[in-house]
């Protein structure tokens, strides 16, 4: 049966009091010159004074423990394991004059000199991350019991840090793509090479099929890799089961996750350093029937030196979005759903404002990218740092301009709106299927209608489609149904819009039809479709009304000549850049 720690107190209360009343050591008997002399008289006076200050401390550190409702213990030979002690570490456990001293099944046990200790609180939440529904109670110590403690750190083991910093190096990237130029290769190969080996393939063909995600996944018999090219999930390849657990420890190792703890999701963090790059990778597991589910999201710093300009805006739009952000105050809000790009407009729109006479602060979850010259500050939900508290902490950070990752919630919104109306410029997104439904969103939180619309300076909506691979791009015609709604979708353009009319009688589009240069599929890369509508007295006038539908919105955003995104997109079809069953397939058409 095993001990419980009331036993262990037990013990070390009984071995601390037979240890005091133990006679000194003996002398050695025989010989002129023994080894062990006797003790002095006076010594062993002055020892036993200060054993009796130690005992008189304990005793007065063990009736405050009992005036503060809290268990009291005494250090001073108490078994405590080096896996046990490093629950802590030892420049924080010094810091907090705090230590571990017991584990067992559910419960752990840590002693301290300072219970008001600020940061106290903190690593008893990290503890509790790490073992989930782990009971910690908190005993106080003397400070001769916890000087005992610290001399035990120096039994534990040094363990070499882990690098979560991985360097991939030009010859290895080079050598890799020169030996694996397909999928069928990629699956052979790695069942083959040692799990190091097996990381870099990879990464490395994720690089080559320019990939933002890849998708680990256990399933019954076998493992499947895909990877999310141009946003559409590709089977890559799939590898025996048996190597499964080797594969996913070196990936936690080196993210930095516990390799031990399948049960409970776990997200970590990788970089990978090239000569004139770096890539962060998030990873995230997850528990399945199988075993865990691996995605690693692929952030490549040069990624976010998309412009402004780059984004893909018809001109109409650009002008009016280019003539709403260089404003000095206001809101602008992107809307659509995870994977539709508004991280990177955002991101665009932050490089054209970011100069040396601009602060900029960003407020985000995660932080995605790194830009210079720009404050960005992460949100931990498990610290109660939430968005609406870093955006009142914000505020008093004298910024010029601010990114909200995503507004979900009354107080976030309030606090950014009050921000958008006291001279700031307010970068957000907020998820609905499109700009339309923006201010209705807003006005169902709670946001009244007469700060939400002196507010609003631009909302849009946006999804991103695959552009046309240029090297197998050909003609095609559409069947008389596609035809028609391509022709009602053009057709029902606003006049007011800005854009030149289209004869729709003599139009022409095309496709892909797959080549070596775009894996077969017929696309490569990707490029936004947008809505965009700005504040005018219309639009105020309905959102003051505080009783507002995404149809009233339409109607309205359509009569102010807003170019729908299902139109943007047919414009961009017949210009080359995407085909017409791409649009269809991303767009919101009503």
């Amino acid at each position: 049966m095993v001990q419980r720690i009331e036993d262990l107190l037990a013990a070390n209360k009984k071995s601390q009091q037979s240890t005091s009343t133990t006679t000194t050591q003996q002398p050695a008997k025989g010989g002129n010159k023994p080894n062990v002399t006797e003790d002095d008289p006076a010594e062993k006076l002055i020892e036993k004074m200060q054993a009796m200050g130690l005992d008189k401390k304990e005793e007065l550190i063990q009736q405050r423990a009992a005036e503060l409702s809290m268990e009291y213990i005494n250090l001073q030979g108490f078994p405590v394991g080096p896996e046990v002690l490093s629950l802590i570490k030892e420049d924080q456990a010094r810091k907090m004059q705090t230590v571990a001293f017991f584990k067992l099944g559910g419960q752990i046990r840590l002693a301290t000199r300072l219970p008001d200790h600020p940061e106290l609180n903190d690593t008893i939440s990290d503890i509790q991350k790490t073992f989930p529904g782990i009971n910690i109670a908190i005993y106080l110590t003397s400070e001769h019991s916890l000087n005992e403690a610290f001399k035990l750190y120096k039994n534990i083991a040094r363990v070499k840090k882990i690098e979560t910093e991985v360097k991939i190096t030009k010859e290895d990237l080079e050598r890799f793509q020169e030996e694996i130029k397909d999928y069928p290769t990629m699956e052979k190969r790695l069942a083959e090479v040692n799990m190091t080996e097996a990381f870099a393939i990879i990464i490395a063909m994720a690089l080559n099929v320019n990939s933002s995600d890849i998708h680990i996944e256990a399933e019954e018999t076998y493992i499947t890799i895909r990877y999310r090219v141009d946003g559409i999930l590709q089977i890559a390849a799939k590898i025996p089961k048996s190597i499964w657990h080797r594969l996913i420890a070196r990936i936690k190792t080196i993210s930095g996750l516990k390799i031990n703890i399948n049960h409970i999701p776990q997200d970590g963090r990788i970089t990978i350093k090239f000569e004139t790059d770096k890539m962060d990778i998030r990873v995230s597991t997850m528990p399945t029937a199988y075993g865990e589910s691996v995605v690693m999201r692929l952030l490549k710093s040069s990624s976010v030196g998309l412009s402004f300009e780059q984004l893909g805006f018809r001109d109409s739009a650009f002008n009016r979005l280019k003539y709403e952000i260089e404003k000095p105050q206001g809101m602008i809000v992107t809307t659509g759903p995870t994977g539709s790009g508004k991280t990177t407009t955002l991101y665009a729109i932050l490089n054209k404002l970011n100069t040396p006479d601009t602060k900029i602060i960003t407020l985000e979850n995660p932080i995605e990218y790194r830009l210079p010259g720009v404050a960005q500050s992460q949100i931990d939900h498990s610290k109660g740092y939430t968005f609406s508290k870093g955006l009142r902490a914000i505020l008093r950070q004298d910024p010029d301009v601010i990114m909200v990752g995503e507004i979900r919630d009354l107080e976030t919104a309030e606090t950014a709106i009050q921000a958008a109306l006291t001279g700031h410029l307010v970068l957000s997104t907020i998820h609905t299927n499109d700009a339309a439904g923006a201010i209705p969103r807003f006005l169902s939180m709670g946001v009244p209608p007469f700060l939400l619309a002196p507010a609003m300076n631009a909302i849009l909506g946006q999804r991103l489609v695959r552009k046309i691979c240029k090297d197998c791009k050909t003609e095609v015609t559409l069947d008389l149904e596609t035809l028609e709604r391509v022709k009602k979708l053009i057709l029902d353009i606003p006049e007011n819009s800005g854009e030149e009319k289209v004869d729709v009688e003599n139009m022409t589009f095309y496709e892909g039809k797959g080549c070596a240069t775009c894996g077969d599929v017929g696309y490569k890369g990707r490029v936004g479709i947008y809505e965009v509508f700005t504040m005018n007295k219309d639009i105020e006038a309905l959102t003051l009304s505080g009783n507002v539908s995404e149809y009233q919105m339409k109607e309205i955003t359509h009569k102010t000549g807003m170019v729908g995104m299902a139109q943007d997109g047919i414009l961009k079809a017949l210009a080359g850049d995407t085909s017409v069953s791409e649009v269809l397939r991303v767009a919101v058409i009503d």
